[in-house]
């Protein structure tokens, strides 16, 4: 996480304790030559536009104080979104049973991406079912080797 993101971390996560809400990531990017400041929040039934302004008033305030961005920037707080992003053990844990999508750092069995049903989960080893055609096949992902994932919709 870089310097600012940890800083509004430490500010954000008081506030997100108050309110039972949970953070899931925050980004602090440079988009042309504006910087966007994205603190992503969830719960566990989803939140909705009224939460996501509260947390925004409340962390602007924090902001404001503690003044870590040298920069002008804008700050976003939202829902991840339906492919939320699997960032820890626990996002994992709470993924078993759903569709995932999931990079990693090198190929396994020749392939460095999978969309399936993530199936397990032990800390050490994450298992997707594919399919691939007709036939389904599970793949067990080294969870250090693993360079992103997310949930995946399903269009049927």
């Amino acid at each position: 996480m870089s310097k600012v993101a940890d800083t509004v971390g430490k500010l954000v996560t008081p506030i997100l304790d108050e309110l039972n809400l949970e953070l899931v990531d925050i980004e602090y990017v440079k988009e042309g030559r504006d910087w966007f400041l994205r603190v992503f929040i969830d719960k566990e039934n989803g939140i909705d536009i009224e939460e996501c302004g509260l947390v925004s008033e409340k962390l602007s305030d924090k902001l404001d104080e503690a003044d870590p961005i040298p920069y002008n920037y804008f700050l976003e707080v939202s829902s991840p979104g339906a492919e939320r992003p699997l960032k820890n053990d626990k996002d994992f844990e709470k993924a078993v049973g759903k569709n995932v999508f999931i990079k990693t750092y090198e190929p396994i069995d020749g392939d460095k991406t999978f969309e399936g049903i993530l199936t397990k989960f032990n800390g050490q080893t994450v298992t997707v079912e594919i399919t691939i055609k007709t036939r389904k096949k599970s793949i067990d992902i080294p969870y250090e080797k693993v360079a992103n994932a997310r949930l995946a919709v399903v269009f049927s």
